[in-house]
């Protein structure tokens, strides 16, 4: 199943995906502007837990009880949430969200490696990587030579961004373990925000003090409930379903996608892009071409002889 092609309605499903998840760039460089990262990353798994378990209700699915499930709600929380929200958040105080929408897609780079090294069906090949070196390329050309010579809050930002890929990545090969448990993508989509909403609660209450903040603008207000409801509550219900149909590894194609966003924030936060940016965001996916295979297979087949595979 890993490394299956995946039918067009799983690609439909990939590409909504993709579209709701770089809308989350947009909201975070909205919400940056008026709240701290803690209280952001908190309301939009609070949130979505409230939005998903109200659908689980309706859909008359049992509330798990085993041990074993919610400690698996509980890992994925931290890896899923947690720590890519948090460093990503933060990261997008510091840099555009269209920078760090690109930096995100560094995600199916850093799967590889992951994957490599902590399962025994998706390990390295020649093909990927190739992909993973001009990937990692691309991320150094979008750094620049910011990498050795400036350690200030823009390259701590840039790499908080990288690690929130990281994350992601593991994440992807720790929730296969959900398709085993035989649980519906509603049930792991709303366990794992609400272990996260349990995590992070009682860390914004005491460091961030949201009580002691301005009250939010309707803008502010707008993006939180697109960040938590869609970006959030919605994307993880998809992202399930594409994860118990079509594996991990097709799943982490979704940030091959997601640098679209780039342009979105662009034009409505009134960013702008270095060239060096554009540069980078094209090799990162010439590699992802490269990991994934399927252009190199198209153009191979579409350069093989005509009645080459016949009689043999």
């Amino acid at each position: 199943m890993a490394n299956r092609s995946m039918t067009a309605g799983e690609w439909g499903l990939l590409i909504a995906l993709s579209l709701l998840w770089g809308g989350s760039f947009l909201f975070n460089g909205i919400l940056v502007r008026e709240l701290p990262t803690l209280t952001i990353v908190t309301a939009r798994v609070g949130l979505a837990a409230l939005a998903l378990w109200t659908v689980v209700r309706l859909a008359g699915h049992a509330v798990p009880r085993s041990r074993e499930v919610w400690l698996a709600f509980l890992g994925m929380g931290v890896l899923n949430n947690i720590i890519p929200f948090s460093l990503i958040v933060w990261g997008q105080t510091h840099i555009a969200s269209g920078l760090a929408s690109i930096l995100n897609a560094t995600t199916p780079l850093f799967a590889v490696i992951a994957a490599h090294l902590l399962t025994t069906d998706e390990k390295m090949t020649g093909g990927r990587l190739v992909g993973v070196l001009v990937g990692f390329l691309g991320v150094a050309l979008m750094i620049g030579p910011s990498v050795l010579s400036d350690l200030g809050a823009n390259l701590l930002a840039q790499l908080a961004v990288l690690g929130g890929a990281v994350s992601y990545s593991i994440a992807g090969i720790f929730g296969r373990r959900f398709r085993r448990l035989g649980l519906p993508p509603l049930l792991p989509a709303a366990g794992q925000v609400t272990a996260s909403a349990v995590l992070m609660l009682p860390v914004a209450l005491v460091v961030d003090r949201p009580w002691t903040l301005a009250m939010p603008s309707a803008q502010t207000w707008m993006a939180l409930f697109g960040l938590a409801f869609l970006a959030t509550a919605l994307a993880y219900v998809i992202f399930f379903r594409i994860l118990a149909t079509a594996g991990a590894t097709n799943l982490m194609l979704v940030t091959f996608l997601i640098p679209v966003s780039a342009i979105l924030g662009a034009l409505v936060l009134g960013e702008v892009l270095a060239p060096k940016h554009f540069a980078g965001m094209v090799l990162i996916a010439v590699g992802l071409a490269a990991i994934d295979g399927r252009l190199l297979r198209m153009v191979m087949e579409k350069r093989r002889p005509l009645g080459s595979d016949a009689g043999g």
